[in-house]
């Protein structure tokens, strides 16, 4: 397809696709798929290798969040039944971290329900973020504790964080359909208080809450002239309880298109498959691995991934090997811009509820046209899911051992 050809030649040049061209990948047909992912391969190969980084989630404090995300099963209001918890002390998340330094993630994510942290609550993060530098003095640290205020980002960095994430989630247009309580303006503004601190941003979204092909592209766009280093993609987990349980739009066809056009657009920085790859990619995830350079290892702050087991067996048997802590992770020219971390010149985390990292669970503009493509409505919503969904029972903030 002279399409993708394109594609290929503008990921490998860094140079930006029209908007056209972005959503052309989003719309290509099941029998062009192979081709769309052996495409943005070529791309992925380019700036990462075969590597994949390995990312590890402790949820700090789960639920009892004042924001009304519809998406996320830690909202104000949500009925899901998962686990509830105040602040883990810093030794028990430094416990909770080390099980995923022992399954081999490099990037630790640490995460707090809410609209954002008090000066208080940066002072406990910074304490854990000591604790686990400590005992693991190479890991990377990512925090994700919502909107920040003036100086917190700053206080963080000094504390030894190398990232800070908070998602889009969703083009700015159609925000304020699943979010009242804070504004997009609000989370554009909190990745840039984390960049000029000198921290690491990561900022994706969550694509499969009914929105439009339009609207992919327009937040994917956001993101591009945002330039966070990394961009972690979840796939909404429809929960019970939460606003959006019974919207079952994603198909994994679907999901690998959408990965794909990020790749397109994003090609050189750490394109991370988070929440719900899962329920929605089920047997089709190894693919992925050829579009993605990172992942989440075993389970999310409120649902069960996979064991970790076997998400180490899915990369080998893929032919990808897991990125060693000694191997920087962005390509040498975006190393510079940054200090300190893995994704930044030596590592780089992710996305939901107003903190938004990674997965709550409740998953989880410079473009050179204007034009836009027609797109095919959702269909109609199926019945929930539970089947498919497994509430975290495990691991931060319980009794068991986690999954990792």
């Amino acid at each position: 397809m002279d399409l993708l050809n394109t594609l290929v030649d503008k990921g490998l040049r860094r140079e930006l696709p029209t908007r056209d061209e972005a959503l052309a990948v989003l719309a290509t047909s099941d029998d062009e798929l192979l081709d769309v992912v052996a495409a943005a391969g070529k791309v992925r190969r380019q700036w990462f290798g075969r590597r994949v980084k390995l990312n590890y989630l402790v949820n700090l404090k789960s639920g009892l969040c004042p924001e009304d995300c519809s998406y996320c099963s830690q909202r104000l209001g949500s009925k899901a039944e998962i686990l509830k918890y105040t602040w883990l002390k810093p030794d028990e998340a430094r416990k909770a971290a080390a099980a995923g330094v022992a399954g081999g993630a490099k990037r630790v994510c640490l995460v707090a329900s809410g609209r954002g942290p008090t000066d208080r609550d940066v002072d406990r993060v910074s304490q854990t973020i000591e604790a686990i530098k400590e005992q693991h003095e190479g890991v990377e640290v990512c925090a994700c504790l919502g909107l920040l205020s003036e100086g917190q980002a700053d206080r963080l960095r000094s504390a030894g964080a190398d990232a800070y994430n908070h998602n889009l989630n969703t083009s700015e247009g159609t925000y304020g359909d699943i979010t009242t309580t804070h504004t997009y303006a609000d989370r554009v503004e909190t990745v840039q208080q984390a960049q000029a601190a000198g921290l690491s941003a990561c900022s994706g979204l969550i694509a499969g809450m009914g929105e439009t092909d339009a609207d992919l592209v327009d937040v994917v766009f956001s993101l591009r002239a945002l330039d966070p280093d990394s961009v972690p993609v979840n796939f909404l987990i429809p929960m019970e309880g939460t606003p959006l349980a019974k919207d079952w739009h994603l198909t994994p066809q679907r999901c690998l298109r959408i990965l794909a056009m990020v790749r397109f657009v994003c090609p050189d920085v750490e394109v991370r498959l988070a929440g719900g790859r899962e329920v929605h990619l089920r047997s089709m995830q190894p693919l992925a691995l050829n579009l993605v350079n990172s992942i989440f290892l075993g389970d999310y702050l409120t649902s069960e991934g996979q064991s970790g087991q076997t998400d180490l067996d899915m990369i080998a048997d893929a032919g990808f090997e897991v990125e060693g802590a000694d191997t920087t992770t962005l390509p040498g020219h975006r190393v510079p811009a940054a200090t300190g971390c893995g994704s930044h010149g030596g590592g780089a985390p992710d996305a939901h509820g107003a903190g938004g990292c990674g997965s709550h669970g409740g998953c989880g503009p410079c473009g050179e046209d204007t034009g836009t493509a027609s797109v095919a409505e959702p269909s109609e919503p199926l019945t929930a899911r539970t089947d498919l969904v497994a509430v975290r029972r495990r691991g931060a903030g319980t009794d068991l051992a986690p999954n990792a």
